[in-house]
């Protein structure tokens, strides 16, 4: 349902319930759970873009750990190099043999914390996907809430009404068990 079906479904209840006063609670419910759509709505975007922020810092800690991977295997290489070429100048080859060790060590000390880094991003970008699903489940039954409700106009049934409730409940829920998401 778009925002402006949602409107002038509204206004045509708010009409109605002028001309059959029984009807002006249901109106009220409608109004009080378009709001609740729209917040459930917006929360559920926001934890949304706030997880695919996080996945990309994520996917650029994986891209540094990959770039200190490479340079690590190339002085590696490097390394092997010297030391086959040991034969010529055994005294100059150790002292670049030595710097290159340390590079490699220094390396593989940053590339486990960047590591680190990256599978801690990782684990915030679930948790925010677990956290937008429900409010985007909150916001389903919000909706079918209100939708339910709605038909209490149409019908005058009651029954409508209080099923909406139920709905309404369980979107509630729904949209707020995100916040006890770990």
């Amino acid at each position: 349902m778009s925002e402006s079906d949602l409107r002038h479904e509204l206004e045509e209840a708010s009409e109605r319930a002028k001309e059959r006063r029984e009807l002006a609670p249901v109106s009220l419910t409608m109004a009080i759970l378009a709001v609740l759509v729209a917040l459930a709505t917006l929360l559920g975007h926001r934890a949304h873009t706030e997880e695919i922020l996080l996945q990309t810092r994520a996917t650029d800690q994986w891209s540094y750990y990959q770039a200190k991977n490479m340079r690590r295997q190339n002085l590696e290489a490097l390394d092997e190099l010297i030391t086959a070429m040991a034969n010529t100048k055994e005294e100059r080859a150790h002292e670049v043999q030595e710097r290159f060790h340390k590079q490699m060590e220094k390396y593989r000390d940053q590339q486990k914390d960047i590591e680190s880094e990256a599978r801690g991003l990782e684990s915030e970008v679930a948790k925010l996907s677990r956290r937008a699903d429900r409010f985007d489940l909150g916001e389903v039954f919000l909706e079918i809430a209100l939708v339910v409700t709605s038909i209490t106009l149409l019908t005058e049934n009651r029954g409508y009404w209080y099923f909406g409730f139920v709905l309404a409940a369980i979107g509630i829920v729904c949209s707020a068990s995100a916040y006890f998401v770990k």
